[in-house]
């Protein structure tokens, strides 16, 4: 199978790995930074750098690059994708870059899907990415039809060599309002959290609770933004909602009222076992 995998960095560059590790797959790779592609193909990432040529003759073409990078790549090389081509993106968020996608494999006659594997780090680039970055992990992937079964099972055989655990099969809109809540708010919360004045002293004072809160403070500012903004309206719900309760805390605090608190607590216990099941 000939893979093109655009975008070297963090997703990009696991998922050449993990093609290359399969055994089954010539790897293509291209990215804008020459240095990132120039250490793709020392440590053997990828077999070759992708070119318009060998972009015809792909099997699967994985495009890991930000919403509007993504969406431009689209446009520009669409024309070019062979009718049996699969193509797949793996941005952050879905509505429109499965808009355009969707609207250029009609044009052109091959198949898009839109996709996002539930797996990364909190740093970025390549120098961070592995071979099973995805193993035991989801991909929400969006597929033009949920009754094409055939198609189906076609993206779960070229997805393969990702070793997922689990494909989750959404609407673009219904992965764009889960995630702003699974991911986005998340790592709103952890930016928000590490900028208390107490933080500069935690050492000594902190543990668990504490890395896990601050662990995606560390963030990639230019990509975050991008999904941010192309999701807001979804965020800004999850914002208001999470600045809501944590005014209902606030309030029992500021009363001194222990009965209203100690409910309050309780209620997310029980919010979170009913959850876990």
């Amino acid at each position: 199978m000939k893979t093109a995998i655009i975008g070297l960095g963090l997703i990009g560059g696991s998922m050449a790995k993990a093609y290359k590790a399969s055994g089954g797959a010539q790897v293509y790779g291209y990215d804008t930074d020459k240095a990132t592609l120039g250490y793709a193909k020392l440590s053997e990432a990828i077999d070759e750098e992708l070119t318009d040529e060998i972009l015809r003759k792909c099997d699967l073409v994985i495009i890991a690059l930000y919403p509007d990078d993504t969406v431009k790549y689209l446009r520009e090389k669409s024309g070019l994708f062979s009718k049996d081509a699969l193509v797949i993106d793996t941005c952050g968020i879905k509505k429109e870059v499965c808009r355009v996608g969707f609207e250029l494999a009609e044009k052109y006659g091959f198949t898009f899907v839109g996709g996002h594997p539930m797996a990364g780090l909190q740093f970025s680039g390549i120098k961070y990415s592995r071979a099973d970055m995805f193993r035991g992990a989801s991909m929400v992937v969006v597929p033009p039809s949920f009754e094409d079964i055939a198609l189906l099972e076609r993206i779960k055989t070229a997805l393969r060599p990702l070793d997922l655990g689990k494909i989750t099969l959404s609407t673009a809109e219904k992965h764009d309002r889960i995630i702003a809540y699974t991911s986005q708010l998340a790592h709103i919360v952890s930016s928000s959290y590490i900028k208390s004045p107490t933080a500069s002293e935690h050492e000594g004072f902190s543990a668990g609770s504490y890395r896990d809160m601050t662990r995606v403070a560390t963030l990639n500012e230019n990509m975050w933004t991008s999904l941010f903004m192309q999701n807001r309206e979804n965020l800004i719900f999850e914002i208001d909602s999470i600045i809501g309760a944590l005014s209902e805390y606030r309030a029992a605090l500021e009363k001194g009222d222990e009965s209203t608190l100690r409910s309050l607590l309780r209620s997310g216990t029980d919010r979170k076992s009913d959850i876990d099941g």
